[in-house]
């Protein structure tokens, strides 16, 4: 796989560079409310401008439904796409249209521009070869080269991720050479113990790195949602918690297999409960209850782990020397329900581990709760993609980009 490096040593002044990049951020309204997958690919775009290219950025936002849609607009992005470069940023109004070709065109040596959000195409989620392909002939008319540089999407087979690097040069940004030299430590040669904290809503999302898991990690740590279909599974009561009643036996399997294999999969002993699910706008005191995690009261959800998970938790990191954190474990968006998810972040960073934080959700809490981005080993910009890694898959969007 080439690398930005390499392109940038033969010189690219003059020439339009697609920068396929993630600048799928969270919005209220048009304010962006978490900017960290835009300045994840500042480096890329700053460096390239300072070149002397001519920068195309694309992205996706969302999911509308391959027509234009205000809401998902990428303007702000632009806009703080500017902000950050301390320069002005083009924006087209489409895709591959007058706007587009017209913007691309007035581009001079060193400057920036960005597409309107990619998505409001059809051909580029098109699940048809022909359809994304004519999308992909049509983004190739507006670049000499192609740097993939949006690693929240290279689990994706989309026009701009896999079908366009094969009509232009192609290189690998540094945020994409960044993670997959992360994903490799996750992998290849692992220093010892490895632990693993997984969590979020869904198990159904996190069976499959399970799966692998499993033969690779020393500790897998549960948390979150889906904490509940695992205790479930141990025959445990959990009230109206989250339950995926069909995945119950395949986690009785994966309770199983932990414990022939001698990994050590550690699930909450307490959870916080409350008798309905927090207002996450007005943040109302929701009066958890801490409860031992096998008799969850019938009219109450687990939203938290409990204190003495959390101290588990804590304990089960401290001597760790590779951590992957990947899914908050609990409403973190509610401060009655963040203790959880806080106790773990700093847990990462009270260990001496090379710690990595999967992207998605645990990238936002570890903004959004306060914690210095920089003080972590590294913290992905993709949640999807950082997980299909390490179940081993093949990522439309790498394979795209090797030779």
């Amino acid at each position: 796989m080439k690398t930005i490096d390499e392109l940038l040593a033969d010189g690219v002044a003059g020439k339009r560079v697609f920068v396929r990049a993630d600048l799928n951020v969270p919005l209220s309204g048009t304010t962006i409310t978490d900017d960290g997958r835009i300045r994840a690919v500042l480096p890329t775009v700053k460096a390239l401008a300072d070149a002397g290219a001519r920068v195309v950025v694309a992205s996706h936002l969302g999911r509308p439904k391959g027509a234009p849609d205000p809401a998902f607009s990428l303007a702000p992005a632009a806009a703080r796409l500017g902000e950050l470069l301390g320069a002005d940023v083009a924006f087209a109004t489409d895709t591959v249209g007058e706007s587009a070709e017209a913007t691309v065109t007035g581009l001079a040596d060193g400057r920036v521009a960005v597409l309107e959000n990619l998505r409001f195409n059809a051909g580029e989620t098109s699940k048809d070869d022909a359809e994304r392909a004519a999308f992909a002939d049509r983004l190739a008319g507006l670049a000499d080269v192609y740097v993939g540089d949006g690693f929240g999407a290279v689990h994706r087979k989309h026009a701009s991720v896999f079908d366009l690097p094969a009509r232009l040069p192609h290189y690998a940004g540094h945020l994409i050479a960044t993670e997959v030299g992360v994903l490799k430590k996750l992998t290849e040669d692992v220093k010892r113990p490895y632990v693993v904290a997984l969590g979020g809503a869904k198990v159904s999302d996190k069976l499959a790195v399970i799966d692998q898991l499993l033969g690779k990690a020393d500790r897998i740590l549960i948390g979150g949602g889906m904490a509940y279909t695992f205790l479930k599974a141990k025959g445990y009561e959990i009230g109206s918690s989250l339950l995926q009643e069909d995945q119950l036996p395949a986690v009785v399997e994966y309770l199983e297999r932990a414990e022939k294999t001698g990994v050590e999969l550690v699930l909450p002993v307490d959870a916080l409960v409350a008798s309905a699910f927090p207002d996450l706008k007005a943040k109302a005191p929701a009066d958890p209850t801490a409860v031992v995690a096998d008799a969850i009261p019938a009219d109450q959800m687990g939203l938290d782990i409990g204190p003495e998970s959390r101290k588990l938790y804590a304990s089960k990191i401290a001597d760790a020397a590779t951590v992957f954190w990947n899914g908050p474990m609990g409403v973190f968006e509610h401060p009655d329900f963040a203790e959880g998810t806080k106790a773990v972040a700093q847990a990462l960073l009270d260990s001496e581990a090379f710690t990595v934080v999967g992207g998605g959700d645990s990238a936002a809490a570890v903004r959004i709760l306060g914690f210095d981005e920089n003080a972590f080993g590294h913290i992905s910009t993709g949640g999807g993609a950082s997980l299909e890694y390490l179940e081993g898959k093949t990522l439309p969007g790498l394979a795209a980009l090797e030779d």
